[in-house]
């Protein structure tokens, strides 16, 4: 299958949009935006709503958004309304994370990316502001599966800026922090002493730094850049807001209850976190979609006021 190297680049290098090269070139504000959350986090036709509302909470901020994507084989940052529509409705649409890129290219294959392939194709596509809902971890009962988020990894080598409402609550968060100390990746609470818990406002483990403005944001990046060393993306871990967050008590007992089923039931390794995420959906009557959306709204919005801050430099 032929394809159209961009840009006088290599056949698989990312290729950006025409008004994302043009940001870029004029050093004007930039969000990365998963897709994984169109193909595969919501029903249809909702799906292409909530994907036209976050592209406008980046624009309404005066910044650019680049839903990043593979389409036909080819890396795209920056998606045109057709191909949003297309992402949003071809049910046969794949979940690529970093390790699928390849194979995915050179089939000529299509698929939504996860956090770890939209963190990479944007760092590779030169955007520094990446916005998401929750980061993948280290899974309960680690010791004995080792199951572990190639989120982790990939960011440990990324110099990208994550903005999320934390980790997805079913994880082990104390251990996700420890891990992600261990690998040099820094993490801001936003306006928080407190890591956020997803779908919570506060997971209850402390942060180390705590920074109140897209400018002290933009900041520590430029520290970040002039200290060198080896790239690491920084966390901002931007909570919930307390109003629109799932109750707390429910939560804690859907997924204690969920764990127990797990447990019963024998699913293990791969099945576990769908099967969670689903039990917290059904037996939640759709709060923990809705809180879910919620913190995706707040990240993005704030990702562009610190891409514009960024940029102000």
């Amino acid at each position: 299958m032929s394809l159209t190297a961009p840009l006088g680049a290599t056949p698989y290098a990312p290729v950006l949009s025409a008004e994302v090269r043009a940001a870029l070139a004029e050093d004007r504000p930039v969000v990365a935006l998963e897709s994984t959350i169109i193909a595969h986090g919501l029903p249809r036709p909702r799906n292409l709503r909530v994907a036209e509302e976050l592209e406008g909470l980046v624009r309404s901020a005066g910044a650019v958004p680049a839903t990043v994507a593979v389409l036909d084989g080819l890396a795209r940052v920056g998606l045109d309304k057709a191909q949003v529509e297309r992402v949003a409705g071809d049910p046969a649409m794949r979940k690529l994370g970093h390790r699928d890129l390849a194979p995915a290219l050179a089939a000529g294959a299509s698929g939504a990316t996860t956090v770890s392939a939209t963190a990479f194709l944007a760092a590779r596509a030169g955007l520094r502001i990446f916005a998401t809902g929750g980061l993948g971890g280290v899974h309960r009962g680690w010791t004995e599966t080792q199951d572990e988020s190639a989120d982790l990894r990939l960011l440990a080598r990324t110099g990208i800026t994550v903005v999320c409402a934390g980790v997805k609550s079913i994880l082990d968060v104390p251990a996700t922090l420890q891990r992600l100390e261990t690998l040099g990746v820094g993490v801001l609470g936003y306006g928080t002493d407190r890591f956020p818990g997803f779908y919570l406002s506060s997971s209850g483990e402390p942060v180390d730094w705590t920074v109140r403005s897209p400018e002290e944001v933009a900041e520590v990046m430029r520290a970040q850049d002039a200290l060198g060393g080896p790239d690491a993306a920084l966390i901002v871990a931007n909570p919930v807001p307390r109003e629109e967050q799932l109750d707390p008590e429910l939560h804690d007992r859907v997924l204690a209850e969920a764990l127990d089923a797990c447990r019963e039931r024998g699913i293990v390794g791969q099945a576990v976190t769908p099967f969670l995420l689903d039990q917290l959906m059904r037996r939640t009557e759709g709060a923990s979609l809705e809180a879910n959306l919620a913190a995706v709204r707040g990240n993005v919005a704030l990702a562009a006021r610190i891409a514009t801050a960024w940029t102000a430099r």
